[in-house]
């Protein structure tokens, strides 16, 4: 019996309507469209302006793109998870929603949170069930309605965040293509310098955290910025020594989309042409747990059977690490 690898089989997207350029952005702190850009790589970006709907309608409609293109029922799928650092709500499952809401009857569900890099550590963990043995369909979601907890009289953070999901299915191959290897990594003493300070179990919110400010993200940027730079690279190299590849062996890197002199850095290491890197960044800014299957969703037509693609994700708290996965299939 050939060995069992998880391969991604199908992708779908979202973003809402609304653009926030960097000309509006203009109008509500002191910055403007050359600072962004020249700093951030960063265009516009998309915000979610329905009242009354949170990450899961993201989360939906992406799950819901990809199950139309490619005809799936939803009653197949076993398990959903949703990659997010903005669940609706505490306690209640962003991801039991959604699979209720797109039909996925059969499916268990749950959250999974590791800021910027949990639709990474998504692959890591949907990987796992299908090589079990067990599962046949795993629905995989990043999604995040940023906005929600941006503070857009802060210039730090508003004109970096926006919203967006992106969903991939996950299924069993024998042909020694998907998930090839992983290298995740993790460092507690980072979350002093990317997080939200209130709401938790700690500070739990009042009416003095409200006034205070404390439940919007907060960060200081130049040290996520450089602890980014380094370590996104690292594993980037590490992944590709591990398995004997060579920049000619890199098909397409997927980075995670926070800022384009850190995917710049991440390719040089990787001594990567440019146009074998993925981005997006100018069109939608730092949608969290959504930048690595929108960069599928966008590019999926470039995508062949057989491509090595290596991703890589940095987030607070701090989370970080790199894919290589081979591409199952042509669109």
């Amino acid at each position: 019996m050939s060995k069992i690898s998880a391969a991604i089989t199908a992708v779908g997207g979202y973003v809402p309507d609304y653009v926030l350029s960097n000309k509006v952005l203009e109008t509500l702190v002191d910055t403007n469209d050359e600072w962004i850009t020249s700093r951030t790589g960063i265009k516009e970006r998309r915000i979610l302006k329905l009242e009354g709907e949170g990450t899961s309608y993201l989360a939906i409609n992406a799950a819901k793109d990809l199950l139309k293109k490619q005809n799936i029922d939803p009653k197949e799928i076993d398990l959903v998870i949703v990659a997010t650092a903005t669940p609706d709500m505490l306690v209640a499952s962003t991801a039991v929603y959604t699979a209720t809401e797109i039909g996925a009857t059969n499916a268990f569900a749950y959250d999974l949170q590791a800021a910027c890099s949990s639709f990474l550590y998504g692959l890591s963990t949907a990987t796992s069930y299908i090589e079990s043995g067990r599962y046949k369909k795993v629905l995989l979601i990043g999604a995040d309605k940023m906005s929600s907890i941006i503070d857009y009289t802060d210039r730090s953070t508003c004109i970096i965040f926006g919203d967006g999901a992106g969903a991939v299915l996950l299924e069993p191959n024998t042909e020694g293509l998907g998930l090839q290897d992983e290298y995740l990594r993790s460092d507690g003493s980072g979350r002093e310098f990317l997080k939200i300070e209130a709401g938790g179990s700690i500070t739990p919110s009042s009416q003095e955290t409200i006034d205070n400010k404390q439940h919007f993200v907060h960060q200081d940027g130049r040290t996520v910025f450089k602890f980014a730079v380094s370590n996104m690279a690292d594993v980037c190299e590490k992944i590709m020594q591990r398995n004997n590849l060579t920049n000619d062996d890199v098909s397409w890197l997927v980075p995670h989309q926070a800022n384009m002199r850190i995917i710049d850095a991440t390719a040089k290491r990787m001594n990567l042409e440019d146009d074998k890197v993925l981005k997006n960044i100018h069109r939608y800014g730092n949608t969290t747990s959504a930048t690595l299957p929108l960069l599928l969703y966008d590019f999926e037509s470039k995508l062949k059977k057989g491509d090595n693609l290596i991703f890589a994700a940095f987030g607070g708290g701090f989370t970080w690490g790199s894919i290589y996965l081979k591409w199952a299939y042509n669109s």
